[in-house]
């Protein structure tokens, strides 16, 4: 690992440094678990609680943070969990580890392959492939046939893309993930038997995409599954064939996407969101975890809930269902008021 001057970390960030400059760091580590040369950083109050006890050398802070020890060096940031991952990025960046093409990887005659690629271990890559400049395939995946992967791209062991699948620059497909299965697409005879439709499209993944492990993307009945610049995907999420994904969208962990849906740019999908088809997401949309949604949102904000609701609306409504025993009390109170009422009343009438 590294040792970097914490001056040189402030200068970086454009930090202002209160304590010993020339403190020397050779790791990065979340605050309770730090130990003597690491920096860290503080920005979410319920973390506050470690800071005596921390044994950081250094840690980012805001600048309004109240510096009650003198045994650490602070370095004052507007946004410590952005410097925090700017510095990781910048001096702690690891280099991927595979080079040179294993003999046991196949590679067709009629593929073209890039400069300074490797290949992994029982890597296959098939028939029409075009594999771009510097681009790292780990042991045991696969390209079929006429599938495409830019320059720069990064594809992890156990991964599977299918034919005619087009893969941008810069690209991250984490282990066992599956780029181009058929899609879910069936149709049902007088009987009611099954009958799979072929599902003749492709899957696009363009520039800067990075699709966890475990993930799956289906390939569009006809035309592409579109997964635009910039797109970030967690582990086992489920994008279903035609579906179309804006640019520089997140989905976090169990987010499930069904089929001919299209979602905006700077989308956040949180866990476990789910989204049927033939809808649309507008640019901008967040939605909180676990919610589901069944008709369009159109226009960016919070949402949550299923079905999915403006967020304040929908925190409203949970807050009157976890009152609903004590509401529930309080109508039998009143009822038994409104009973003894209409009894006073029939007695004064007669």
């Amino acid at each position: 690992m590294p040792n970097i001057k914490v001056k040189d970390i402030a200068d970086f960030v454009n930090g202002t440094i209160s304590g010993n400059e020339q403190v020397e760091i050779n790791s990065v580590s979340k605050i309770h678990e730090a130990l003597p040369g690491s920096l860290t950083f503080l920005y979410l109050p319920a973390y506050e609680k470690y800071f005596p006890g921390t044994k950081a050398s250094a840690i980012l802070v805001k600048k309004d943070f109240a510096k009650t020890r003198s045994d650490i060096t602070y370095i004052e940031v507007d946004q410590p969990e952005k410097a925090f991952a700017s510095i990781i990025i910048h001096f702690f960046k690891q280099d991927i580890l595979l080079s040179g093409i294993d003999k046991t990887a196949y590679v067709h005659e009629s593929a073209t392959i890039g400069e300074n690629v490797s290949l992994g271990k029982n890597v296959v890559v098939s028939a029409g492939c075009k594999v771009g400049n510097n681009v790292k395939i780990f042991h045991n995946s696969v390209l079929l046939e006429n599938v495409e992967v830019g320059d720069d791209s990064v594809i992890y062991q156990n991964v599977s893309v299918r034919e005619d699948c087009k893969i941008g620059k810069r690209a991250i497909l984490h282990c066992g993930c599956v780029i181009g299965a058929d899609g879910f697409g069936y149709t049902t005879d007088e009987k009611g038997i099954y009958h799979k439709i072929p599902q003749l499209g492709n899957v696009v993944l363009e520039d800067d995409v990075e699709v966890g492990a475990n993930s799956t993307i289906d390939r569009a009945a006809m035309g592409s599954t579109l997964l635009k610049k910039g797109v970030k995907i967690d582990n086992l999420v489920q994008i279903a064939h035609n579906v179309s994904v804006g640019k520089n969208t997140v989905m976090s962990a169990q987010v499930g996407i069904s089929g001919s849906t299209n979602i905006g740019e700077s989308c956040i999908l949180a866990g476990q969101v789910g989204l049927s088809g033939h809808i649309e997401l507008g640019d901008g949309v967040v939605l909180i975890a676990q919610s589901g949604v069944s008709k369009s949102i159109p226009k960016a904000g919070y949402y949550f809930g299923s079905p999915a609701k403006e967020f304040r609306a929908a925190k409203r409504i949970e807050a009157h269902i976890r009152n609903l025993p004590e509401y529930s009390e309080k109508i039998k109170t009143l009822e038994a008021e409104i009973a003894k009422l209409k009894e006073q009343i029939s007695k004064m009438n007669s």
